[in-house]
């Protein structure tokens, strides 16, 4: 639950940002073997969550998953660009910056190509294990149009003006 929270709590922060700031865009990934190429048939599976700063290049991360088949794993990279199903080289060595425990929390900074194909969701998060040195789990990593964000950002508001009005 206390996890549940800490998620909301940074997704409204996030999306807080995003309206303050155009050029913060959030982003995230579901990670499973399945995505794999080829697929790894695997009980873990993980997820990620951030955003790009388009202006300076800052990517921001927090990924999270279930266990492994070892531990700890060998590596996890952002890889790209690549569409979902093909494989690509290694963008941004998330293990060297921030270690390779979950949670993992990182930022980097990208060049402004890299951004560009981050943002039309030509990268891929890829965890790496002992038994999976291919990788063992992998996520295509996504970006919401404009207008889902002017959603979401409408949606808070309403409910912070319920929440609001109930309290008064």
């Amino acid at each position: 639950m206390v996890k549940l929270f800490k998620s909301l709590v940074l997704s409204l922060i996030l999306v807080a940002s995003t309206a303050a700031n155009a050029g913060l865009i959030p982003w995230s990934a579901t990670l499973d073997g399945g995505q794999e190429v080829p697929s790894v048939i695997t009980a873990a599976t993980g997820t990620a969550s951030g955003f790009i700063d388009t202006s300076t290049g800052m990517l921001v991360w927090t990924i999270e998953w279930t266990p492994l088949s070892s531990t700890p794993p060998l590596g996890m990279h952002f890889h790209g660009p690549a569409l979902p199903g093909s494989i690509a080289g290694i963008e941004v060595d998330i293990g060297s910056i921030s270690g390779l425990l979950s949670p993992n929390v990182g930022w980097a900074i990208i060049t402004s190509p890299q951004v560009t194909d981050l943002l039309a969701g030509l990268w891929y998060i890829n965890i790496h294990t002992d038994l999976n040195k291919g990788g063992e789990i992998r996520g295509q990593v996504v970006v919401p149009e404009p207008g889902t964000l002017g959603l979401l950002g409408a949606g808070l508001l309403g409910l912070g003006l319920a929440r609001r009005k109930k309290a008064a």
